[in-house]
């Protein structure tokens, strides 16, 4: 056997072009749907998507806690609740489960970065968020463009994941993980606020139930969970742009 010379394989490893590629293509897109006309109409259901992600992160965040997630409802005009079984909790742990919501859509893009930097990851992913929806909507949701929505998107993760090559599962992904990285931004208005507006009437903001919890202004905490998730966001981008870890040659 004659020995040959083994590539340099101890240094980091860039992601492929095209990774990037779908990165920058999905950037450009989200920037064309709100510059061309109707594109805002358009773009409504990645708003729609963001509050899903508010809720959920409300709501998974508790069941870690020990708390219970009890039952889930949004409308058409991006406004949604979950309603959290919180008994027993103190007032650092309701206060957790509060933030839980502020910063689940900029944990969920950095998620999905870090899955969407490879087709097979993708397709994990996809098929992971598919089957969670499918339980929220048996278990949880409970009305009726609620359970249109969820299980619309439940549909498209699992047909994408199931039927879709490794590069669609991945576009699908990162774009959106896109969306919800403009939420961040797009609704960090909600961050500052005392109160919160749904189709069902006005009821204390996030932030207002976790001054009254945790002391300090509204604000406070409002600027807290902000850079927490411009934090984690901007971390999930350099997981997906960002070399991979340096792999060792292999030994023969």
């Amino acid at each position: 056997m004659i020995d040959q010379p083994l590539p340099n394989v101890d240094g980091p490893v860039r992601p492929a072009p095209s990774t990037r590629f779908v990165l920058l293509v999905s950037l450009a897109v989200t920037v064309l749907l709100y510059a061309i006309p109707f594109g805002r109409f358009l773009a409504r259901p990645f708003l729609i998507l963001s509050t899903l992600v508010h809720e959920m992160g409300h709501g998974v965040t508790a069941l870690l806690l020990g708390g219970s997630f009890l039952r889930f409802r949004m409308w058409a005009d991006a406004s949604g609740v979950a309603e959290l079984d919180l008994e027993g909790f103190g007032r650092i742990r309701e206060g957790l489960a509060l933030a839980g919501g502020l910063v689940g859509p900029a944990v969920a893009a950095a998620v999905l970065f870090a899955l969407g930097r490879t087709g097979r990851g993708a397709r994990a992913c996809l098929t992971g968020v598919g089957v969670f929806l499918v339980l929220i909507e048996v278990f949880l949701v409970r009305n009726l463009f609620g359970f249109f929505f969820v299980g619309s998107l439940a549909a498209i993760c699992l047909l994408t994941a199931g039927k879709g090559t490794p590069r669609a599962a991945q576009w699908v992904v990162v774009f959106l993980a896109v969306q919800l990285s403009l939420s961040v931004f797009s609704r960090s208005d909600y961050l500052f606020t005392p109160v919160a507006r749904t189709t069902e009437g006005n009821f204390p903001s996030d932030v207002s139930r976790m001054a009254e919890a945790l002391f300090l202004p509204y604000w406070f905490w409002g600027a807290l969970c902000g850079m927490f998730s411009l934090a984690v966001l901007l971390y999930g981008v350099r997981l997906y742009w960002g070399p991979t870890a340096p792999r060792s040659a292999p030994h023969i």
